[in-house]
């Protein structure tokens, strides 16, 4: 859970690169009040949860990389919050057995943050997800809780976010996949063609199971050659295509190409829509 908020930078225009960095962008943002106590667990059980979500997406660990920003020279709250708050941290990342390197002055002006950079394809790492102990907000807010002793209790406030910006996210996410982005997450899934005019509305037929299968698919009946549109399409990066002409009509069956594969499979209607149905649950669903 969490907002998706509009974040804007007066970045330097020498320093906007595409939607790696830009002025505005959307983060997943989520903030977590806990117990003083509970720290180091909810920041090891974001730590799995990042983790998590980056081996579901694809992304190997080593192409993962740890920093934990410690304290600038000019910050708020006390000297022993901020060693109470980069101990929290210190402690989730070796209860979760990660390297990871300390960055001195790097750390927000209210509380110190672990940092995971992603490496892109050529390379470049770009901080992405990343979690803020921070005990001055709720002084700030005069935040407060009732404990199990019936007397008031400050907490501390996490703040999270799993992806970061979501532009950047996701120009680093078709990078690494070089745009073959796999089944479950392409906004595009399959595409029904026809051979012939008259195996057109059996490919309606197919597009409608699609839908009701829940795959995202759209049709391309145009009057063109099908190696015509199997290039079009595999260059647009479609996963996958239904081929259908009057031997498939006839045999209620499809044939799928992958996308960049040669060799096609016919199947019957119903297995084929079973077998991509699998390929596109969502990781863990």
């Amino acid at each position: 859970m969490a907002e998706f908020g509009a974040c804007h930078r007066n970045e330097s225009s020498g320093s906007l690169h595409g939607i790696m960095r830009v002025r505005a962008f959307t983060q997943d943002d989520a903030h977590i009040f806990c117990r003083e106590d509970q720290t180091t667990e909810e920041s090891l059980n974001y730590i799995k949860l990042q983790l998590g979500v980056y081996r579901d997406l694809g992304f190997p660990l080593d192409r993962v990389s740890v920093k934990l920003a410690l304290r600038p020279d000019v910050r708020a709250g006390s000297d022993e919050s901020w060693d109470k708050a980069e101990q929290v941290l210190r402690d989730a990342l070796i209860a979760a057995g990660l390297p990871f390197e300390e960055l001195p002055n790097e750390g927000a002006f209210y509380g110190p943050k672990v940092e995971f950079h992603l490496t892109d394809a050529i390379g470049r790492t770009w901080q992405c997800g990343t979690l803020q102990v921070d005990y001055v907000l709720p002084e700030r807010l005069d935040a407060s809780y009732i404990g199990e002793d019936s007397a008031r209790h400050r907490p501390v406030m996490l703040h999270r976010a799993i992806l970061g910006s979501l532009e950047r996210f996701i120009g680093i996410l078709i990078e690494h996949y070089a745009g073959k982005l796999p089944l479950w997450l392409a906004p595009l899934q399959v595409v029904v063609a026809n051979i012939t005019s008259d195996a057109e509305p059996y490919a309606q037929e197919v597009l409608a199971a699609c839908k009701a299968a829940g795959l995202r698919a759209e049709i391309d009946t145009r009057n063109e050659k099908i190696n015509y549109k199997v290039r079009e399409h595999s260059l647009a990066k479609v996963p996958v295509m239904l081929v259908v002409g009057r031997r498939e009509a006839e045999n209620r069956s499809v044939a799928i190409r992958r996308m960049d594969g040669d060799a096609q499979e016919v199947l019957d209607l119903a297995a084929a829509l079973t077998r991509l149905g699998e390929e596109a649950k969502v990781p863990a669903a």
